[in-house]
């Protein structure tokens, strides 16, 4: 997650993020986690709980006393100051190495938060903290509230298809209940709206067919472990073949190596960014919705000033707060949509060149394996 200089929007005003107290202040298990920390500016959040003053939950300890592990997100591998489409960075907050905690009353997982950056307001250069499932959530409740014109994305990472159906159903329910109905979407929403319905569909479309993939190749990955040691075992009846039969044995075993590094790969790295963006439109569908909402709103009320009987009807202080609160909407969902697209563009570029690479680096290994092997039989062919 990366964060640059702030973009002149229009504002709602969204309360501070300092006032909002935290579910979980004062948990024993939290504090155990986090330990002592120096907290940096921009990620100081303050929280009450009784008569002590916490800081929750982005204080941070310099990263140097936090072992390093290595992070297969696709995020994760940016840099500070790479330039993406012209905008330079200076804030990176990543989330990895997540670690199983078990205690007396309860078995919980945290995650290692490291934040580095060169701005000037940071007393170091590199912060690192854990926090639990809770914190995370508790925080993108919080940004929704505070940020309801903004996109904040999703925190489930996979969707169960029971509950995604009950939560179609639930919005067409709601949607006709609602009592609010919307004349015409502008066309630049429009657009938006199609765009992300398409987008979702092909994601979805292409990781099905990942899975697929990923399910025969382990299964010819099965057949290529039991595959190659029959070649060894029949070395072992044969004086004068022995040697190459060893060496099939041993080439298979490398391409059944190399397969299941691929195979991995995708699984890892390729298919939970796939996975991440649907979620990512999912949650731009539902800032749209909200403008819409409010755009039916503004519409509602303007009809009824209308339909008053005076000559010239005053607009209301509630009509011209409903129609800035539509202009906040329309300039902040245009602004996020702008950088998310930004942003795919970049990730998506380094997704597919990752898996090409990938891709490549396994029919290699193949080709070299089976080439290995080539003199050994041309030199029985020749002794015989």
């Amino acid at each position: 997650m990366a964060g640059g200089p702030p973009k002149a929007l229009l504002s709602t005003g969204p309360q501070s993020l300092r006032d909002m107290p935290h579910p979980l202040a004062g948990s024993s298990s939290e504090e155990a986690v986090g330990g002592d920390s120096t907290p940096s500016p921009d990620l100081l959040m303050a929280r009450s709980f009784g008569d002590k003053d916490l800081i929750l939950p982005n204080g941070g300890t310099p990263a140097g006393t936090s072992s390093p592990a290595s992070s297969s997100s696709l995020l994760n591998r940016l840099q500070l100051d790479d330039d993406i489409d012209g905008e330079t960075r200076d804030l990176f907050v990543t989330v990895d190495d997540p670690k199983k905690h078990v205690c007396t009353m309860e078995t919980y997982i945290t995650y290692r938060i490291t934040t580095k950056s060169t701005r000037v307001e940071f007393d170091l250069p590199e912060y690192s903290v854990r926090r639990r499932y809770q914190d995370f959530d508790w925080l993108r409740n919080k940004l929704e509230e505070s940020q309801p014109t903004h996109l904040i994305p999703d925190l489930n990472a996979y969707k169960k298809q029971g509950m995604a159906l009950l939560s179609r159903v639930g919005e067409s329910v709601k949607h006709v209940t609602g009592g609010y109905k919307l004349r015409s979407r502008p066309l630049e929403f429009a657009a938006i709206g199609d765009y992300l319905d398409t987008f979702a569909l092909k994601l979805g479309t292409i990781d099905r067919i990942a899975q697929r993939i990923i399910k025969e190749e382990i299964e010819y990955l099965v057949e290529l472990r039991e595959y190659g040691p029959v070649y060894s075992t029949w070395s072992a009846l044969e004086g004068e073949l022995s040697e190459p039969l060893e060496g099939v044995s041993a080439c298979i075993g490398n391409c059944s190596t190399a397969l299941e590094e691929l195979t991995d790969g995708v699984t890892e790295e390729f298919l939970p960014v796939l996975r991440e963006y649907i979620l990512y439109s999912d949650s731009m569908k539902n800032v749209l919705k909200k403008r819409d909402q409010v755009q039916a709103e503004y519409e509602t009320k303007l009809e009824a000033v209308a339909l008053r009987k005076e000559d010239r009807p005053k607009v209301p202080a509630d009509v011209e707060k409903c129609q800035d609160r539509m202009e906040c909407f329309n300039a902040d969902l245009k602004a996020d949509m702008e950088r998310w697209q930004g942003n795919k563009r970049h990730d998506f570029r380094q997704l597919l060149v990752g898996l090409a690479d990938k891709n490549i680096q396994y029919y290699e290994k193949c080709l070299m394996a089976w080439e290995s092997i080539i003199p050994l039989l041309q030199e029985k062919q020749e002794t015989k």
